[in-house]
């Protein structure tokens, strides 16, 4: 993958930064997205030998800056990771309009129209990978968290969307997250869902970021699928 540009958003910590550390030792050349996490992405960009970019990906206008900065620095762009994402509780008796356009723009919104300013680039070179990070509550909803769960849907139903439109030149396909904790201190709740998947444990940033390397790196008559990586989670949920 020498020379291989990839740009993974939301890279500044956890499950984000595992990919860029993972693909950066794997020979790609790495641009670190973030939207507030200024130092953190600093770190990881360092650490991976890339650059990091900033831009709040639900602003249509500042997602085309940051692909226009990423060529500019780069001059190519290779792959794209779908990462950048939002997250928490939102009980149907309290939620608001406004959480709900928050959870959409971040999660979904954001995923399309970095889909599409990558696919600008791509389709004219005839080739590039994209991988959308959904997660299990897109396969198995979560009670409490219904806006998010439909973004995350939403997202996976997109994945096989835009490898049909693609084609052939683009795959696109999406890892989905089960339990993936960065620490042994959990919340009772997250607790539950550990206890309850069958490989006995939680997952790690390192196993989704070898998912998508291999959806980056593998076959490219692989598109359009959603690969669940929980552990077997879904299949107790």
């Amino acid at each position: 993958m020498d020379g291989k540009v990839v740009l993974v958003t939301g890279a500044a910590r956890r499950i984000g930064r595992a990919i860029a550390l993972d693909l950066a030792a794997h020979g790609w050349k790495t641009a670190v997205h973030y939207r507030s996490s200024e130092d953190e992405a600093r770190a990881t960009a360092r650490e991976a030998g890339g650059k990091e970019f900033q831009a709040d990906l639900s602003e249509i206008g500042q997602i085309g800056r940051l692909f226009e900065e990423v060529q500019a620095e780069f001059g190519r762009l290779d792959a794209l990771v779908n990462n950048a994402a939002l997250y928490y509780r939102t009980p149907i008796l309290e939620a608001t309009e406004e959480q709900w356009d928050r959870l959409h723009d971040a999660n979904l919104k954001a995923t399309y129209f970095c889909a599409q300013a990558a696919a600008r680039i791509m389709l004219p070179r005839g080739a590039g990978r994209i991988v959308n990070i959904s997660s299990m509550g897109a396969l198995r909803p979560w009670a409490g968290y219904g806006p998010y769960n439909a973004s995350k849907a939403g997202v996976a139903h997109l994945t096989r969307s835009l490898a049909k439109e693609l084609a052939p030149a683009v795959t696109v396909n999406s890892v989905a997250p089960g339990v993936i904790e960065f620490s042994d201190e959990h919340e009772p709740e997250v607790e539950r869902l550990i206890e309850n998947t069958p490989i006995g444990r939680h997952g790690t940033g390192q196993e989704i970021a070898e998912a998508v390397r291999f959806f980056l790196e593998g076959p490219s008559f692989v598109t359009g699928q959603v690969l669940a990586v929980d552990g077997g989670l879904t299949l107790r949920t």
